[in-house]
């Protein structure tokens, strides 16, 4: 056994029991990730139950440091390292191991093992490249002796070097050859291992091994290990019957290793004992698994992913064939629209376009006939307004793709630049999607209808605490577009209760065709790496603004993405001088390999300055052993005080209710009994070139009509030119020049604000014209 890390972690077994010590054993040839309850249990070889490492997921924890999980053979096993670095140490040596089984086949069962000649034709041919090897050597080194130049000479000997050692490699398959031969062919019907004794019918492990075996009586005897073994380990393994026939039932294997017995030269299983089929623990009624996540029928595969070998193969099996882990209702609806999972694999809000792809009239099409114009073209403005998602199902359907993305990556690593497959994609940009933080303009304009400052902060929070459960509504969670570097959207809406069409245009804001009654948006992306979007929200009559940047840094989680939202937004109250500064949560997509959703996570601030008024929210990710989803807290504290005046409590996609100083308690928000408002975007008709709809609506049009071939194609058309005019500047050495956003110190703040324009006309009403100019 190669054991390349072994120690004591404490593993979850369940609620009642919790964290219990255990010894681990990693065994890099093998692949398996051993446990006993001890150490002298390991010693003995008492094994209290195994992970198996080929085809393993490692996950972590971005907010805790200490755990980590692996999910194999449809289950998921916790542990806890004692801190950071002894998790470090943990996951490279697994990530290591799991990659050097990655691409090993295991033999097929069914098919007939080799044979002696089978072997012995790999030895004659080993035998042969070893001569040919060793005469080109020879001659090389006869060549190298007529060399006169140094500096040939020097070259020439640094590859008789290399030559040697790959004849020291050659020679040493020969031997591993001739092993192999002997394991599975063993002289006289018996396979004796170098590290291990046997005895027949005998406690003692060399009482017969002296004086040779007995053949005589091989047939009728059991062959025993010398090594002690937990009853656990044996009752949970379904290996296989001695006959060849199908696998014997958990537990009714006998102590002794019958798969060992033998006849004569007759062809008898390998010890699959050893390395089992799936992982297995001494109490898998009682372990913790995430049930939720990871739930299989009676007829999926232990491997929990089906390969396709093309993306046709991929495609036809999502068309004809049900996933493995069946249908499954998601929990998190609601969540899978949350704002944060921005940029590259970071957005990880996985979602799909469908189960088909095909021409307009497919009967296989999920909605139908597609919008068309009077004249009988697509009508793009329709694709976007249809907010009908078609769900992607568990990832297993998608098998082939999701595990050669989690091949090319390593826990902790930056997604930034990793370029995902267009059937998770969600038919909106991310710039788009940032508008969704007005989804409920009301409660963005109230705020500067509060004359208390007290009013106005809990206002703010309230806002603020509406504005992650808007979107579609998908039973998976979806990925938007990355924006391209230069793009930009435009929307507005019509705030009810507020009259629209009789107020003068804003031609100097954001929205030019807008008017002061309305609130208006714009969005850029004004930096490709890292991946940085600027937005900026106004209401002229009310004298309200709200201007953000947000940098979006990915992490691989191993079961899921973290993405950390680096930036703030600025809340201007220009009436009052106001500004209050909000951070944002950070982004998780879980459950990546089945049906993905998305929480929250982290602490938030809202603060300020002026007042002295300030919040802190915390967005709570849920625990593995229980809890709840999406689930939201909240302080607001007076200036200089450390106890708050209000708590408020509840789920960020559902009720969320407040307990005041003096007692009282009440419901402080709904976002479920409150109405989304639709906003506005012009058509696309009539969009310039770089902006977001205009930009991706032949991508939206593929998934929309479930031609992934189409949403692809379109997708790198956009990404090539992109790279192209990035090469093209920096040939040129120029440097990309934003349109409506300027950077100033860390912050990205909009060209034009609306205190700066009402100043250069004299009609503010602060008592600073110029205090909410800039982003603190």
């Amino acid at each position: 056994m190669a054991t390349i890390m072994e120690g004591s972690l404490s593993k979850w077994t369940n609620v009642m029991k919790g964290w219990q010590f255990r010894w681990f054993v990693l065994d890099d040839n093998a692949g398996l990730l051993s446990y006993y309850t001890s150490r002298e249990k390991m010693i003995r070889g008492v094994r209290r139950g195994c992970v198996r490492l080929k085809g393993a997921v490692i996950g972590i924890d971005d907010e805790d440091d200490s755990t980590f999980t692996i999910t194999v053979d449809s289950k998921t096993f916790h542990f806890q390292a004692r801190d950071a670095d002894e998790r470090e140490k943990w996951i490279r040596a697994l990530e290591d191991t799991i990659l050097r089984h990655a691409h090993k086949l295991r033999w097929d069962p069914s098919k007939p093992a080799p044979s002696v000649q089978d072997f012995d034709k790999k030895l004659v041919e080993a035998d042969a490249y070893l001569q040919i090897l060793i005469d080109q050597i020879e001659a090389l080194e006869d060549r190298i002796d007529k060399m006169q130049d140094p500096s040939d000479k020097s070259h020439g000997l640094h590859i008789r070097d290399h030559a040697n050692s790959l004849l020291e490699n050659v020679k040493h398959s020969i031997v591993l050859l001739q092993i192999a031969k002997n394991t599975a062919h063993p002289v006289n019907g018996i396979f004796q291992p170098a590290t291990s004794s046997y005895t027949l019918n005998d406690s003692s492990p060399t009482s017969k091994q002296d004086s040779g075996p007995d053949m005589a009586s091989l047939t009728s005897t059991v062959v025993h290990t010398g090594i002690e073994m937990g009853a656990e380990c044996v009752a949970n393994i379904p290996p296989s019957s001695p006959s060849g026939g199908p696998p014997v039932p958990p537990g009714s294997l006998p102590l002794s290793l019958s798969a060992l017995s033998v006849t004569g030269g007759a062809h008898r299983p390998s010890m699959t004992l050893l390395v089992p089929d799936i992982s297995y623990s001494s109490s898998e009624d009682e372990d913790f698994y995430d049930a939720n996540d990871y739930t299989s029928t009676p007829n999926s595969v232990h491997s929990g992913l089906p390969l396709f070998s093309s993306a046709s193969e991929l495609d036809a099996a999502g068309r004809t064939s049900a996933s493995p882990l069946g249908r499954r209702e998601s929990e998190a609806s609601s969540a899978s629209q949350a704002h944060g999972l921005g940029h590259g694999a970071g957005a990880v809000g996985l979602g799909a376009a469908g189960p088909g792809r095909g021409s307009i009239a497919g009967e296989q099409r999920r909605h139908g006939v597609p919008p068309l114009l009077s004249d009988g073209s697509l009508d793009y403005d329709a694709l976007y307004e249809d907010e009908d998602e078609s769900d992607l199902g568990p990832m297993e359907a998608h098998g082939s793709v999701v595990t050669h993305l989690l091949s090319q990556v390593k826990i902790g690593m930056d997604l930034t630049r990793v370029v995902l497959p267009t059937f998770i994609l969600e038919r909106r940009s991310l710039l788009e999607m940032y508008s969704d933080y007005f989804a409920h303009p009301d409660y963005f304009l109230k705020i500067a209808d509060f004359k208390d400052p007290r009013d106005r902060m809990v206002q703010v929070v309230r806002w603020y605490m509406s504005a992650y459960h808007a979107g579609r509504k998908s039973s998976v969670a979806k990925k938007p577009y990355n924006p391209i570097l230069g793009e930009i959207f435009y929307c507005h809406w019509n705030v009810p209760d507020i009259s629209t069409g009789n107020e003068p245009l804003v031609t100097d804001g954001p929205v030019p065709w807008c008017d002061r009654n309305q609130l208006t948006f714009i969005a850029e992306q004004v930096s490709h790496h890292p991946p940085i979007s600027a937005f900026y929200a106004e209401h002229y009559n009310k004298r309200i603004s709200f201007c953000a940047h947000v940098w979006t840094k990915s992490k691989f989680l191993g079961l899921s993405v973290g993405v950390h939202n680096i930036g703030q937004g600025c809340v201007s109250v220009l009436e009052y001088d106001e500004e209050y500064i909000v951070t944002f949560p950070n982004g998780y997509g879980r459950s990546i390999l089945t049906v993905p959703w998305i929480e929250l996570g982290g602490p938030v601030t809202i603060a300020c300055a002026k007042t002295g008024f300030n919040a802190t929210i915390e967005f709570h990710t849920k625990p593995f052993y229980g809890g709840k989803k999406h689930r939201i807290s909240g302080e607001v504290f007076q200036p200089g005080e450390k106890k708050p005046f209000l708590s408020i409590s509840g789920e960020w996609n559902g009720s969320m209710h407040s307990k005041w100083a003096d007692g009282r308690t009440e419901l402080f928000l709904d976002v479920n009994e409150i109405p989304i408002i639709k906003k506005e975007v012009r058509p696309i008709s009539d969009q310039d070139e770089m902006e977001s709809r205009r930009l991706w609506k032949e991508v939206t049009a593929g998934l929309r009509l479930n031609d992934i071939d189409k949403a692809t194609n379109a997708k790198t058309e956009l990404e090539q030119r992109q790279r192209e005019e990035a090469k093209d500047r920096k040939e040129r050495n120029l440097r990309w020049e934003t349109k409506c956003f300027r950077e100033t110190g860390d912050n990205w703040v909009y060209v034009a604000p609306l205190i700066a324009r009402l100043s250069r006309n004299g009609t503010t009403g602060t008592t600073d014209p110029h205090a909410a100019s800039e982003q603190r």
